[in-house]
C-alpha cells in the first residue's frame, strides 16, 4: 500500500522557492507530515577550455558560512529550456560562452525535502562573451585541471554537492 497524499498548505512564498506541508497517510494507517521545498529546477555546467582546464566560481554561501568552490549554476526561469538556461548561465558567470554544450545526465539535488532537479551539461569550445552578472553574485573564476578538481573533490575540498555529482557524471567525457 503506497503512501496517500491528504492535504498541503504552503508556508512560505519566497523570491526562489515555496515552502509547502503536505500531509499523507502511511502504509500502516497514520497521518505524518512533509515540509518540502518547491523549486522549479536548475542547471550546472562543467565548462572545460582548450587547455583541458575545468572553469569553475568561488563565491560566498551564507547558509555555509563560507567562500566555495562551485561548477557554474542557475535557477530555471519559469518554462525556460534547461539548455538555454545553461548557455545563459555559463556566461554570466564565468564571462565564456560555449559553441558546444551537450547534456550529460540530471539529478534531484535533496529529494528528502526538495523538488529541485538540476539538469547537467558539459561545455566545451568556449570564446570569450560575457553577461552581466546577476546583481546579488560576486564570483571569482578559477580554472582547475581535470584532475586536480577530482583530487579536491576526493579530499573533501569540495564541499558542494551539484558540484560532486556533476563532476561524476563528466568524468566519462574528460578522461
Amino acid at each position: 500500500m503506497p503512501f496517500e497524499f491528504l492535504r498541503t498548505e504552503t508556508l512560505l512564498k519566497g523570491r526562489a522557492f515555496t515552502i509547502r506541508r503536505d500531509t499523507l497517510k502511511t502504509p500502516d494507517g497514520r497521518e505524518t507530515k512533509f515540509d518540502i521545498i518547491e523549486h522549479g529546477g536548475s542547471v550546472i555546467i562543467v565548462p572545460i577550455d582548450s587547455d583541458g582546464n575545468l572553469l569553475f566560481v568561488r563565491q560566498y554561501r551564507h547558509a555555509a558560512g563560507m567562500d566555495l568552490l562551485e561548477l557554474p549554476a542557475g535557477t530555471l526561469e519559469k518554462g525556460e529550456d534547461p539548455a538555454v538556461c545553461a548557455a545563459r548561465e555559463i556566461r554570466e558567470e564565468t564571462g565564456f560562452a560555449a559553441n558546444k554544450i551537450i547534456k550529460i545526465g540530471d539529478f534531484f539535488l535533496a529529494p528528502g525535502y526538495s523538488t529541485e532537479f538540476m539538469h547537467v551539461y558539459l561545455a566545451r569550445d568556449l570564446r570569450h562573451d560575457p553577461l552581466e552578472a546577476d546583481a546579488d553574485e560576486f564570483l571569482s573564476v578559477e580554472k582547475l585541471p581535470f584532475a586536480e578538481a577530482i583530487q579536491m573533490a576526493e579530499r573533501g575540498e569540495m564541499p558542494d554537492a551539484k558540484s560532486l555529482a556533476a563532476l561524476l557524471l563528466a568524468r566519462s567525457y574528460l578522461k
